[in-house]
């Protein structure tokens, strides 16, 4: 009944659209007689179109694919034809064909139309502001553009998507159209919005899961979840295309546990109330399947048994197609077959693994391969680099013209472009250009370029000299062969990679200070030895009366550094060595009192010099692969600074007891070493969000005779974000500032204190530990705002004495943070809430926040 119905419909309906074609038969006394039982073929003599206001005649006739001097016949096809195609355009809202006279064989006919209204506005109704700006953007509706029936079924699809994306399931949407009377021809859309409650998952149930419980395939689940008070980082609502693709995760993890025909055959979603649903999938796991033998052939260069070693997998292992791909392709965790004939040059080898026998649940394996020629690097091409220049990133790359194609030197040049800190590493493109007639390959680099350098304005509390202003500026990719060329100044010459940093602090006249560095990490521009040199000077005055301020006594610091530095080849490129001299001067002068610490005593010391004249070595190790956000690798540092030994070269400080003839030439040697490791909790996932660091840091001071002591300079300050303060202490003394969070800057738990003008001044440790462990995520990898937030336990302690030192004895801490680097502001900038786990008095604070910049 219910086709015969619809068939009757149709016919009716082309039964009224053929008697609407001549709504008009005659025009005064001409009376047209059209025979339809006996249709007649005419001539058009001419056409015109009526009725339109906004659209063009023309144009209108040119559609209907109808021309003057067209035979066609009455009633007939073609003027059919023409009434749909005039239709299709769905900008008409009525279309009606009259035969206005005929002559002979001439006749003329009129398309009498009816435009369709244009819209004027649209205005929602049940929805906040906020949901109307982003419907507005998915709409897209233009004020002006003729309202067909698919645009107002298109604005309430997007509509309802808009909100079922948002949780709301059962929302109704409806577009009503009303006459804008200020305007002819127009009409408004009213765009009305019930919400209704937002629907959340209730419960999922799978089905036929004999092998894998309820609780594993729902964690497959990334985004689709029940809803649960523990769980605030993730919603419980259905989303249609991440709910396709969690089903798709759940087959996935059957198929990487050998189940490769598993496959989910029915899913139902049902109420349970007005606001919950519930969701049950069934499964058919079907068989498990486990590799069997695995054969070789077409392999020349490399054994069955040197790649069934590297394959590592074992017959009788659950079957995975991921894991056979992840070892025959990419293993970020190992070597893997491809990796070892394409780091051999051999970029045009191919494998394929073909399934040659399944029985009794076990699939044989062939693994066909064609190792092909060694390839070549031909070219190298460098596409994006706006600002740097073309050698700064050759000098930088593992894939030479002339080499070996190798893919390990591939991997190995994108992270020493990442490490240089001018480039978004998240858009970085390698791209080989294989040329399999020559045997040749072109390398493609694309890179794009980011804002890497820094302007720093800060303010702060300098202890004694009060409120203490920064101003900075580091150039990171500073030329100094453009300085005489003004047109490259924006605002400064750069583009070959050098770093120049010139930096100001002040707070009037009682503290100056200027520093300035210049870094040419090319030295020569032949191999990668670099060369630093900084320059510094202080100026704090101590002042008296009011407001003549006079100056009764002043200390001025002067030093000069230079370090020179390589990368090592052996025992592997990520090596480097750093070789450093440096002097500082301390000149005391009038009545400003300098605190000196010597034998857990504190003294004064005017009318002074002292004079630290130091080496320094350190051996590095550093393969992260992002400076912003490391994701692998690990950083290794050993360090040496050391003094003459003036007391063995004659210079007899035992039996001085004044100090400013004791440190006047100041001798010690330091040692520090440590380790950091990044890895990658989620390495399967497209942006491997969630990483885990962990590192150890040990720093020791010795002196050259027994009975000298280490005196007062360069020892471990405990506590705090690390960050070196203002104060004359840290300058005058070179102390090394170590962070650990949950306790106060200088904490007495940690630091020694001795008093000195109305202060306590912490003397420091002889030695230090600390170990961190930090679990990151990523929120954001825009290289203009990196942020993550970060979890951590840490530990550490400051040891007074060589007899106190215990590396079990430390002082703990949990607590959370979030980074957010920004490269034109002063690099990384933290904050972390941290709870002290050995508190011992307290009065001490339950927790600490800290506050850091450019750690």
């Amino acid at each position: 009944m219910k086709n015969l119905f619809q068939t009757l419909t149709i016919l009716s309906c082309l039964l009224l659209s053929t008697s609407g074609i001549f709504a008009q038969r005659g025009i005064g006394s001409n009376v047209i007689d059209v025979d339809y039982a006996s249709p007649k073929q005419y001539e058009i003599g001419g056409i015109k179109a009526t009725g339109v206001r906004f659209l063009d005649p023309n144009s209108l006739i040119t559609i209907t694919n109808l021309r003057v001097g067209d035979k066609i016949t009455v009633p007939g096809d073609k003027l059919s034809s023409a009434i749909k195609k005039l239709w299709e355009q769905q900008i008409l809202g009525d279309v009606k064909v009259v035969v206005t006279k005929v002559e002979g064989d001439y006749i003329f006919l009129e398309f009498q139309l009816k435009e369709k209204p244009r819209l004027s506005k649209f205005k929602f109704t049940g929805v906040r502001k906020s949901e109307a700006d982003d419907i507005r953007e998915s709409i897209r509706l233009i004020r002006g553009k003729v309202v067909t029936d698919a645009i107002l079924a298109n604005t309430k699809s997007k509509v309802e998507k808009y909100y079922t994306n948002k949780g709301y399931r059962k929302a109704e949407v409806n577009v009503i159209q009303r006459n804008d009377s200020s305007m002819v021809n127009s009409v408004i859309l009213d765009i009305m919005v019930d919400k209704r409650e937002r629907v959340k998952i209730d419960k999922i149930a799978f089905l036929g899961n004999n092998s894998m419980s309820d609780g594993k395939l729902k964690r497959k689940m990334k985004e689709t979840k029940e809803r649960k008070i523990y769980r605030l980082f993730k919603s419980s609502k259905l989303l249609p295309a991440a709910y396709a693709e969690d089903k798709q995760s759940v087959i996935g993890f059957y198929n990487s546990k050998g189940y490769r025909d598993a496959s989910i055959t029915l899913d139902t979603i049902y109420d349970v109330a007005e606001n919950r649903l519930r969701i049950n999938l069934e499964v058919d796991e079907g068989p498990e399947y486990r590799f069997g033998n695995i054969t070789w052939e077409g392999n020349f260069l490399y054994s069955d048994d040197t790649l069934s070693k590297i394959l590592n997998i074992k017959r009788g292992e659950s079957y995975s197609k991921e894991l056979l791909d992840k070892k025959l392709n990419f293993n970020p965790s190992g070597l893997d077959i491809t990796s070892l004939y394409m780091d051999k040059g051999y970029l045009f080898f191919n494998i394929i693994p073909v399934e040659v026998r399944a029985d009794s649940n076990q699939i044989d394996i062939e693994m066909r391969m064609y190792e092909g020629e060694q390839a070549t690097i031909r070219n190298i091409i460098i596409n994006g680099n706006t600002v740097t220049s073309d050698h700064v990133i050759r000098r930088e790359l593992f894939t030479l013209p002339g080499q070996k194609f190798s893919r390990t030197a591939l991997i190995r040049s994108q992270q020493a472009l990442a490490g240089l800190g001018y480039f978004n590493n998240e858009t970085m493109g390698l791209n080989p250009i294989p040329d399999p007639a020559t045997g040749m390959v072109d390398i493609e680099y694309t890179v794009e370029e980011k804002p890497s350098n820094q302007i720093t304005l800060s303010g702060g509390w300098g202890g004694i000299q009060g409120v203490v202003g920064t101003l900075g500026l580091v150039y990171t990719n500073f030329s100094a062969r453009k300085i005489l060329k003004l047109k490259e100044y924006s605002p400064l010459p750069s583009g070959d990679g050098q770093r120049l940093s010139i930096q100001g602090q002040a707070n009037g006249r009682r503290y100056q200070n200027i520093a300035l560095s210049f870094t040419e990490p090319w030295l020569g521009g032949r191999r990668p030895n670099s060369l630093t040199v900084s320059i510094n000077r202080s100026i704090l005055r101590q002042l008296q009366g009011w407001p003549t301020q006079e100056q009764v006594g002043a200390m001025f610091i002067t030093g000069a550094n230079v370090f020179l530095g390589r990368r090592l080849r052996k025992p592997d490129n990520y090596f480097q060595l750093t070789n450093a001299i440096g002097i500082n001067n301390y000149k005391v002068e009038g009545l400003y009192p300098v605190p000196i610490v010597d034998g857990g005593k504190v003294t004064t010391a005017t009318n002074a010099s002292f004079n630290n004249l130091n080496f320094k070595t350190s051996l590095s190790r550093n393969s992260i692969d992002n400076p912003q956000f490391p994701r692998t690798g690990s950083q290794f540092s050993l360090d040496v600074a050391f003094t003459p030994p003036y007391s063995w070269l004659g210079r007899d400080v035992r039996n001085m007891s004044d100090v400013k003839d004791k440190y006047k030439w100041v001798e010690y040697h330091k040692w520090g070493l440590s380790f950091a490791t990044h890895a990658s909790l989620l390495p399967n996932t497209k942006k491997r969000r969630l990483v885990l660091k962990n590192s150890a840091n040990i720093g020791l001071i010795g002196n050259y005779s027994k009975g000298v002591g280490s005196g007062p300079f360069e020892r471990y300050v405990l506590g705090g974000t690390g960050m070196q303060g203002f104060g004359i202490t840290s300058m005058l003394l070179g102390q090394d500032y170590i962070g650990l969070r949950g306790y106060q800057d200088n904490s007495p738990l940690l630091n020694q204190l001795v008093p000195f003008q109305n202060q306590n001044i912490p003397v420091g440790g002889i030695a230090y530990t600390k170990f961190t462990s930090e679990l990151r995520f990523l929120f954001s990898d825009n290289p203009m705002a990196t942020i993550y937030g970060i979890g951590f336990f840490e530990a550490g302690n400051n040891f007074h004495n060589y007899h106190e030192i215990n590396p079990f004895q430390m002082r703990r801490s949990v607590g959370t943070g979030i980074r957010l680097f920004m490269p034109m502001f002063g690099g990384l900038l933290g904050f972390d809430i941290a709870f002290p786990l050995d508190r011992t008095d307290p009065r001490l604070p339950k927790f600490e926040t800290h506050f850091s910049i450019g750690q």
